[in-house]
């Protein structure tokens, strides 16, 4: 299985980076990982917070493939434990999923275009994030789950 993380924006406080890149590069021991930046929408002032998604929600299209099993990181999505969300990977790598694309929306959330085109939506909190946080905490929470899918100590380390 190959997963993928869509991001809107690069993400740019350094000490966000480091911690990506940390598990990224821990992540590449367990499955075949990239993650896509979506260039930032340009003029966002003079647009309304419709227009915005609507234009984010068409980058988004563009980049999803069809054999892609696409889960939307939202507030309003399923929210799982570390363990139950590794119980998902492993369902999914289970039931032959070729390519999951994980995907952080803009500040005003998705289009409902969007909504309409994924499989799953997944909350990592009920409390609100930076999507530049989000990006750091998903990313280990992504280890993570492999990490208990593998019996190694991480997670209860």
């Amino acid at each position: 299985m190959e997963i993928t993380f869509l991001l809107n924006g690069k993400t740019t406080e350094a000490y966000l980076q480091d911690g990506i890149a940390l598990y990224e590069k821990r992540l590449s021991h367990y499955v075949r990982y990239r993650t896509e930046v979506l260039p930032e929408l340009k003029n966002t002032k003079a647009m309304s917070p419709e227009q915005q998604k609507t234009a984010e929600g068409a980058r988004i299209l563009a980049a999803m493939a069809k054999a892609d099993y696409c889960v939307l990181l939202d507030e309003r999505g399923e929210r799982r434990t570390s363990v139950q969300f590794a119980d998902f990977l492993q369902k999914q790598m289970n039931r032959g999923v070729r390519s999951l694309l994980f995907v952080v929306g803009g500040p005003y959330g998705f289009s409902e275009d969007v909504y309409r085109q994924a499989q799953a939506r997944l909350s990592l909190s009920d409390m609100t994030f930076s999507h530049q946080m989000i990006r750091l905490f998903f990313t280990e929470q992504l280890y993570r789950a492999f990490t208990i899918l593998k019996g190694e100590p991480y997670h209860n380390a």
